[in-house]
């Protein structure tokens, strides 16, 4: 099991599971926006710029797989994961503080001045909702309590395949 898990890196095919399970949760994310009408807030624009960070990870190693381009596969992963959750996790606190007077977010996003995703694509990056409302959930989780989950599994997959990397091969 452990050899297994440490020889699907140097698979196109598994860069390629990542990126295509980054890209479902990316059309689940435009289904809710577009179809069901939710209207996404800050927080959850924060959170789909994090998918597609672990989808856009996944690229180079899915065209090129070599140790370069795993690396950096690697690195935009875990940046990746570990920022969506942090920002999944501040989204519930914000919408179950206490008193939500003063659990507000941004209006506008604060994306760098050089890559204004919310003016370039607006119909993806553009923030109409309010952080604090919960307007969907599941199983009683909200959202944003699901995305915890997922970037918190996409984590877990990372720190497995890196264990046995360095476990089994000794190299990533």
């Amino acid at each position: 099991m452990l050899s297994y898990l440490s020889s699907m890196p140097t698979s196109k095919r598994a860069w390629g599971l990542l990126f295509g399970s980054a890209l479902c949760l990316e059309i689940a994310a435009l289904y809710f926006q577009h179809v069901a009408d939710l209207r996404p807030c800050i927080m959850c624009i924060y959170q789909r710029t994090a998918v597609f960070g672990i989808m856009f990870a996944a690229l180079p190693a899915m065209i090129i797989n070599n140790l370069i381009t795993r690396l950096i596969g690697y690195v935009g992963w875990a940046i990746s994961a570990i920022w969506g959750f942090i920002i999944a996790y501040e989204h519930v606190d914000i919408q179950t503080a206490v008193n939500p007077f003063f659990a507000t977010c941004e209006f506008v996003p604060n994306f760098p001045s050089w890559a204004p995703l919310h003016q370039w694509l607006p119909n993806i990056f553009g923030a109409t909702g309010d952080c604090g409302n919960i307007d969907w959930s599941f199983m009683d989780m909200s959202m944003p309590q699901w995305m915890m989950v997922i970037f918190a599994i996409y984590t877990v997959i990372l720190a497995f395949i890196l264990t046995s990397r360095l476990w089994v091969n000794r190299s990533l």
